[in-house]
């Protein structure tokens, strides 16, 4: 297991007592997030395909001009190696999606005001890790309205102290305006990030508005299914119930949108960006790389010329080798769930980190999926029920009246949810409870969304076409 280098780790307490005034700039920006994550590992699924002779030069040029140096800090390694896609161990990075006002593309999609323009907030940041046999991916969402204590953090232009009760999504603002740059942000975020789950994470992506919108556009757009009538003043967004086929505008707004949908929440947010990364992928995987090379080449490109990339992943020869072993990856392997929290007592707009959230940080940290098992899972509990002696401490448990072995509930096949007597569905992966309208998992004891149920809802509520 490996873990934060000592004196990082701060304990997390509840509290934050007081809140922002919602005309703030500071409350104002919980509205606009959009997922990033998407144009990362959907680029170096089809990166492959454009890794030819004629092309490496120029995107080569692009990933240079994008790399940003990390600040060696606390976990950092402001010299760490350049991946290893061949490595036999887990690739980590942390996926920051940030608020930029700064250009036209990105105000055209956030708005132009005169105190957020310049202002850089990170809006998403999700923890990717891809397994070490490359077979399996997860991403934790981690809800930017949640409370943490930090380390202190190192910039380019002095130290910010370690921070108690503080939004999440501080850090990285804090860092930007204290440091004056991006290096300053990301490093802070990633060593928080470490800090707080215990991983050690020494890469990062970071992307803007803009980048998803391209991205989505290189694909032809991604089809959503909407679980309710979309009508959100503040992205200008209408959208009828039922199956769309969205732009990149569209869906980067449909992203961002939280007025109107669900519980009102970032965390309930998060979980509709984890479904468009599912289906912005589905897209991408579903492009033949025989005749559809152009397409993915623009792609890559246009995904690449948005990221900015930490200097171990700024590397053309890495990335490729990355996108080769993933290129057969099976998106039912794609692990995704929003960090459980529970609403702080200080204040019912914030929240902290729930116990569970240390079993996320534990799995990843043996690089286990988040949830199910694997094969190395199931062998290792077999070899241990052989030799604690548990089947014979509870010879009734799991067996009905007749000793027979009782039957564990079967997911449907077409939904993957398990459907209860009284008619409640339950998510097999997370134990949580599935919303029949709208597809949204909560968990069972805090009711917090955890995560969304795509294949249900896609096939309930709009029959989504699969592609090919």
């Amino acid at each position: 297991m490996t873990t934060s280098p000592a004196g990082d780790k701060l304990p997390n307490v509840n509290g934050l007592r007081d809140a922002q005034p919602r005309h703030s700039l500071g409350y104002r920006v919980q509205h606009r997030a959009r997922t990033i994550v998407a144009s990362v590992i959907a680029a170096m699924l089809v990166f492959s395909g454009t890794a030819a002779a004629a092309t490496w030069l120029d995107v080569n040029g692009i990933i240079k001009n994008h790399s940003v140096e990390i600040i060696g800090q606390g976990s950092l390694d402001a010299n760490t190696s350049i991946i290893d896609p061949n490595s036999g161990k887990p690739i980590e990075f942390v996926l920051i999606g940030q608020d930029s006002r700064d250009g036209e593309e990105n105000q055209s999609v956030g708005g132009n005001f005169d105190d957020v323009v310049g202002n850089h907030q990170a809006d998403t940041t999700m923890v990717a890790q891809i397994s070490a046999d490359r077979t399996k991916i997860n991403l934790v969402s981690i809800p930017r309205d949640s409370l943490v204590d930090v380390p202190q953090c190192e910039t380019t232009n002095g130290t910010i102290p370690a921070q108690y009760n503080v939004m999440f999504n501080s850090i990285f603002a804090n860092a930007y305006q204290t440091g004056g740059d991006l290096a300053s942000a990301a490093s802070c975020t990633l060593n928080a990030v470490n800090s707080l789950t215990g991983l050690n994470i020494q890469n990062f992506i970071v992307v803007d508005f803009a980048g998803l919108v391209k991205m989505i556009n290189a694909v032809g757009g991604v089809d959503l299914c909407i679980p309710q009538d979309v009508d959100d003043p503040y992205t200008s967004l209408q959208l009828t119930k039922g199956l769309h086929h969205l732009d990149g505008y569209q869906a980067t707004q449909y992203a961002r949108t939280r007025h109107g949908l669900g519980d009102g929440s970032d965390t309930s947010r998060t979980t509709r960006q984890q479904y468009l990364i599912k289906q912005l992928m589905n897209e991408a995987l579903s492009k033949n790389l025989f005749t559809d090379t152009a397409q993915l080449y623009q792609l890559a490109k246009s995904a690449l010329q948005s990221l900015y990339i930490s200097q171990g992943m700024a590397d053309t020869a890495a990335l490729a080798g990355l996108a080769m072993s993933l290129k057969d990856f099976n998106l039912s392997n794609l692990y995704s769930q929003t960090v459980p929290v529970v609403s702080a007592p200080s204040d019912p707009n914030r929240s902290v980190w729930a116990d569970e959230a240390e079993t996320l940080w534990e799995k990843m940290r043996a690089d286990k999926p988040i949830y199910g098992s694997d094969e190395s899972d199931t062998n290792t509990d077999a070899g241990n029920a052989d030799n604690s002696g548990d089947s014979t401490d509870n010879p009734t448990e799991g067996t009905d009246n007749t000793g027979s072995q009782e039957a564990a509930p079967t997911p449907d096949p077409v939904t993957g949810l398990i459907t209860q007597a009284d008619g409640t569905l339950i998510d097999p992966n997370t134990g949580g409870t599935v919303d029949p309208e709208d597809g949204s998992i909560h968990d069972a004891l805090t009711g917090q969304y955890i995560g969304l149920a795509d294949r249900y809802l896609n096939a309930t509520v709009c029959a989504v076409p699969a592609k090919n």
